[in-house]
């Protein structure tokens, strides 16, 4: 235990951990060895970190999940109630496949939010500040401020860095009153504007 961070009594951390300033791990969670937890996340109840899995900051994880290893979260992503990640496209219990060179590795990029029980098949990125409906299934990459539902997920909408939804005007062009930014759509895919 820390002065500098939170581990609850009933959680479990493994040797070879790094876990950053302000961050708290709540009871029946587990950290394993060699993963990097950055500073000020929370990992709600019955999260489990895998091997050599790195969490940027200001990361939540909320309960029931499994980040296992393969899989990246950069700063301020959000990881709802019981979401799904893989690292494996063709599991069989007979023929298994262990070690890190099986796993194939997918990336959630900063800001991007992962709605409940919504399952990210490996080897795909989530765009930064992309929303991923609660309950959708992620089998190809999403793009930078998309809003993804369904299963198969598909685009239905963009959000905004804040999380609001983007409205685009004839000349393709969207402003957040939260955050004060401006948004381009073009050819499908949305850039922040100066």
């Amino acid at each position: 235990m820390s002065d500098k961070f939170y581990v609850n009594d009933h959680a479990v951390v493994d040797d070879n951990v790094e876990i950053g300033e302000g961050s708290k791990i709540w009871h029946f969670s587990h950290v394993q060895s060699g993963a990097k937890i950055g500073k000020k996340c929370v990992l709600g109840q019955n999260v489990n970190v895998a091997n050599n899995v790195t969490i940027g900051n200001f990361v939540k994880i909320q309960n029931n999940v499994s980040v296992y290893e393969g899989v990246t979260l950069e700063d301020y992503v959000f990881c709802g109630p019981s979401m799904v990640f893989t690292n494996i496209l063709d599991p069989r219990s007979k023929y298994p496949q262990v070690g890190a060179e099986y796993y194939i590795p997918t990336l959630v990029k900063e800001g991007a939010s992962l709605g409940a029980n919504c399952t990210i098949v490996c080897g795909h990125t989530i765009g930064r500040f992309a929303f991923v409906g609660a309950g959708s299934v992620v089998t190809k990459d999403v793009p930078d401020f998309a809003l993804v539902v369904g299963n198969p997920a598909k685009i239905v909408g963009w959000f905004s860095e804040a999380g609001k939804k983007l409205v685009f005007d004839e000349n393709g062009i969207a402003h957040c009153e939260k955050s004060g930014k401006t948004y381009k759509l073009e050819n499908n895919l949305v850039k922040e504007i100066e």
